[in-house]
């Protein structure tokens, strides 16, 4: 019966996941398929492309919840199911396959996101300190460099990172989740693949105020 309990948590959490907020959004308030706009991706940052900054929050707000409520509803469902000890696991499947969801949507021809949003939900469904701090990396690091992919790869790391420090410290006790953020950081990084390689050619994407930065700066060098 365990077997069946996981299984029906990889399915809980993907469709969870599967659910296109920022495809919904854009298509409500611009009447376009985000899928066609920029990267094609349908995360906050593309949504914010498409349709603006309020889009993109709501569609980032939503891709954050959607990993988080993946996991209250398999922790509500499993946690009289399962044994204490395998309840962690069971939660690292549901929000592992949430980011799979969100990422190849069955909703949207298995096209999607990063990952980004429901990695930090499922996260900070774990340990709620964890919402705060990816606002503050997430914000922070594309204030900085304007790029959404490299605080998207902070977070895989960052993710993982944390849960060892306090499993090492002794507020967590299993190392579930560590693994956990082992295997999502894995996962957003696959689908981050094109971006790596355009950070390598010095090509990736800039948004924000990094953007008009570079724009600043090119206008007056070519001036």
């Amino acid at each position: 019966m365990t077997l069946i309990y996981l299984l029906l948590g990889a399915l809980i959490g993907y469709l969870f996941g599967a659910i296109p907020f920022g495809w919904i959004f854009v298509k409500i308030t611009r009447g376009v398929d985000l899928r066609q706009v920029k990267s094609g991706r349908t995360g906050g940052t593309n949504a914010m492309r498409a349709a603006g900054p309020v889009v993109g929050s709501l569609t980032a707000i939503g891709d954050v919840l959607k990993g988080a409520a993946a996991i209250w509803i398999a922790r509500g469902v499993f946690a009289s199911l399962l044994p204490a000890a395998v309840l962690p696991w069971a939660e690292i499947i549901v929000g592992l396959f949430a980011i799979v969801g969100h990422n190849w949507s069955v909703f949207l021809g298995w096209s999607g996101g990063a990952g980004t949003g429901p990695n930090v939900g499922w996260a900070a469904a774990v340990w709620w300190p964890m919402a705060p701090i990816a606002a503050l990396v997430v914000v922070g690091v594309i204030l900085i460099t304007g790029m959404a992919s490299i605080a998207s790869l902070s977070m895989g790391i960052l993710i993982p990172a944390t849960f060892a420090i306090l499993f090492f410290t002794g507020v967590i006790a299993t190392p579930a989740y560590i693994v956990g953020g082992i295997l999502s950081a894995l996962v957003v990084t696959w689908a981050l693949r094109p971006n790596i390689k355009r950070l390598l050619r010095g090509e990736e994407r800039i948004v924000g105020p990094a953007a008009r930065r570079r724009k600043q700066y090119n206008d007056l060098v070519n001036r």
